[in-house]
């Protein structure tokens, strides 16, 4: 399981999935997809497509990765995690394939969700992109149209170590002739969607070169404007279906309702002001930190932890250096070590106490905060799941 192990985990060769989906007899052909890869935003960008096409009256399936809690996050219509007997009678209908074709956990998960829209035969699906695009499981799909949210330095060791490089990587889930939505212009990697677009005479849209009315969204924060912008734009360009002013809003509106969404600016309390939020890259967190700043607060107290694979040292940075850090390492194999986080955090002078558990950690920032101070959780997604 990536999320857990990192490198080891990964499988960058799509030839197992497609034997596995030769073997289930082609469900991911058997359903309408919207195909969403991207840095950051791609999540919350799925969950304001579902949540509108919902509200349209649809049967509308959602496939995301990671989960938070529950396994079955990653797979709902409509809001509803998949039932339990579907996912067990399908672990041990396939259980013996499984095993002798030595699948990995993510490409079972993407298998199930195929079967599992296929059999419930929902209207549409949108499916989000694990990693990268290329290679990725979910690249097995005939979108109605793709969606690139924007490319930053993530996984890096996987994608290539420049924005041109990943953005090969994400241009790979473009098919020809179906038009694919690039949410944010970026001067490194517009050429590369340009060229992968004609080459393939799929039409490109650039979303926030597009004229359009600015939505609200219950989920809050500023870095959601870009991710609205993109998926009204999206839903404009999907055949067939008429876009309702009134039931676009009220979609937009209600993505936590109808989708189940978590850890998007999450606030847990208001007094103190309490906040957990996904993000774990330099990009996203370059949003997130100004829409701490915006608040008025007595004292910043910051509970993080990371895992490995992450340039810890610069994202510490970008965090104003008077606030108080809560530092303690996720309960997975792939976690940084609290030792190996304090060390960085003492190179940078910053106030911190170390735990020997996310949980430790956010009660201690509990006990310490004033009524008017503000507590951010955040660093990695594992360290929002431990406290929600």
């Amino acid at each position: 399981m990536y999320q857990k192990k990192g490198v080891q985990a990964y499988r960058p060769d799509l030839s197992r999935m497609e034997d596995f989906c030769d073997y289930l007899n082609q469900p991911q052909d058997q359903i309408k997809t919207i195909h969403v890869a991207g840095t950051n935003g791609k999540g919350s960008t799925a969950h304001m497509m579902a949540s509108v096409l919902q509200q349209h009256e649809l049967q509308v399936g959602l496939y995301t990765s990671p989960h938070l809690k529950d396994f079955r996050e990653r797979i709902k219509i409509n809001g509803q995690p998949i039932d339990k007997a579907f996912v067990v009678d399908f672990v041990e209908k396939h259980r013996t394939y499984f095993e002798s074709h030595s699948l990995s956990f993510f490409e079972m998960t993407v298998g199930l969700a195929f079967s599992y829209f296929s059999k419930k035969e929902v209207d549409i699906a949108v499916i989000e992109v694990g990693m990268g695009g290329r290679l990725d499981g979910t690249n097995l799909i005939k979108p109605e149209f793709c969606v690139i949210t924007n490319i930053g330095m993530d996984h890096t060791q996987f994608l290539g170590d420049s924005l041109v490089e990943i953005a090969g990587e994400k241009a790979g889930i473009i098919k020809p002739k179906i038009p694919v939505i690039i949410g944010l212009t970026q001067v490194e990697t517009q050429t590369v969607f340009e060229e992968k677009s004609r080459q393939l005479k799929a039409e490109i849209i650039f979303a926030d070169q597009m004229n359009a009315i600015e939505y609200e969204s219950d989920l809050k924060g500023t870095y959601q404007r870009q991710n609205i912008q993109t998926a009204v734009v999206g839903l404009q360009h999907l055949k067939g279906f008429d876009l309702h002013p009134e039931k676009l809003e009220k979609g937009l509106m209600n993505v936590v309702a109808n989708t189940g969404i978590q850890g998007r600016w999450q606030v847990i309390n208001d007094t103190p002001k309490i906040v957990a939020d996904v993000a774990h890259n330099i990009e996203g967190l370059q949003y997130i930190i100004p829409q701490i700043e915006s608040h008025s607060y007595r004292q910043l107290h910051l509970v993080l932890g990371f895992v490995k694979d992450k340039v810890v040292d610069e994202i510490l940075r970008l965090f104003p250096p008077d606030a108080q850090f809560y530092l303690s390492a996720p309960q997975i194999p792939r976690a940084l070590a609290v030792s190996d986080l304090e060390r960085i955090t003492q190179d940078l002078d910053l106030s911190h106490k170390i735990f020997p558990t996310v949980e430790a950690a956010f009660l201690a920032a509990k006990s310490q905060a004033h009524a008017d101070d503000f507590i951010y959780i955040g660093g990695s997604t594992f360290v929002v799941a431990e406290i929600l």
